[in-house]
């Protein structure tokens, strides 16, 4: 059967067509995708897909979301779209839905992805454990964390807010920055400063730390500037982000109680070498005295260029299976 798979993110929503057969892992059309910011809601981009493939849609879908699937309605973390779940399916002309969590969809693909679509970061070499619990994190819009259980032939994916928990600053830098951060925030969770939007925010505050001046750059513009290393500031605060990733990861690993760790995402993708570097694996692995045994998670990076849209096809395979 096919089904319309979307990847509802903060700043862009994916999709794409999946086709889901017995037994193999769902294949996925060429994905289409569109600024969250050019629609209104939903139903606009979805036309705007119906459009671009020129012909009717499958008469099912799965959508992942990035934020809380909770409540008769359901408010974007990270934009201004909202959905109502129980009117969707009938507004979208499906018959079969389900809506999930956007990092439980990230979960969801990592428990169907090759090896070699699991790049090595760190820890010991080989497959991830068959048995265990992984924690799945990624950066983007803002901070994605899921779980997946592995118990023999059994998938369980367990959705989370993990992004939201407080932010733990590690020494003087960090709590200079979140001494800035509090000033716009009541309360700074770790998504401030593990996300695309917060580098802007570790480069000012280097600047103000060394009395520098702040050129102000776009998103896009720092994020490009610290990976060619062609802004000083934006390179430095790229390592900062790293550190403080490493951190947040290792962090939330401990405490889920898990065996491995896969990072997700187009960001984490573009900065792969940086994540295979002590920065990250130092701040990952000092955890006082469970050191040892945080250097035995196998860390891997997913490289399946749209986990989103593989996981919420794959999570619609396995509850239509159960």
């Amino acid at each position: 059967m096919e089904l319309v798979a979307v990847d509802l993110g903060g700043t862009h929503a994916r999709f794409a067509i999946a086709e889901l057969r017995e037994g193999e892992r769902p294949s996925l059309s060429t994905p289409r995708k569109y600024r969250t910011a050019d629609y209104p809601g939903l139903n606009a981009a979805w036309n705007a897909f119906a459009r671009d493939v020129g012909g009717a849609l499958p008469q099912a879908a799965s959508i992942a979301i990035a934020g809380p699937v909770e409540g008769e309605l359901i408010r974007f973390t990270n934009n201004g779209w909202s959905i109502r779940p129980a009117m969707l399916a009938r507004e979208l002309g499906v018959r079969a839905l389900i809506i999930l969590n956007d990092f439980a969809a990230m979960a969801a693909a990592v428990g169907v992805l090759d090896d070699g679509e699991l790049a090595y970061l760190g820890g010991p070499e080989g497959p991830l454990p068959a048995e265990g619990l992984t924690t799945v994190i990624g950066p983007g819009t803002g901070l994605g964390v899921a779980q997946l259980l592995r118990r023999g032939p059994q998938r369980i994916v367990l959705p989370t807010e993990g992004g939201h928990i407080d932010f733990a600053a590690l020494d003087g830098f960090e709590e200079r920055l979140l001494q800035r951060l509090r000033e716009r925030h009541r309360r700074v969770s770790v998504e401030r400063i593990v996300s695309g939007p917060a580098l802007a925010d570790i480069r000012a505050t280097l600047a103000l730390i060394g009395n520098e001046p702040i050129v102000p750059m776009d998103d896009a513009a720092i994020w490009e500037a610290a990976i060619d290393g062609s802004d000083r500031l934006a390179a430095q605060a790229l390592d900062r982000f790293v550190m403080a990733f490493g951190a947040v990861a290792g962090d939330l690993a401990l405490a889920h109680g898990a065996t491995a760790v896969v990072i997700t995402g187009g960001l984490s993708n573009r900065i792969a070498d940086r994540l295979k570097g002590p920065l990250f694996h130092d701040r990952f692995r000092a955890k006082g005295r469970f050191e040892a045994r945080m250097a035995q998670f196998p860390v891997r990076l997913a490289c399946h260029p749209e986990p989103g849209l593989l996981g919420a096809a794959t999570a619609f395979q396995e509850e239509r299976r159960g």
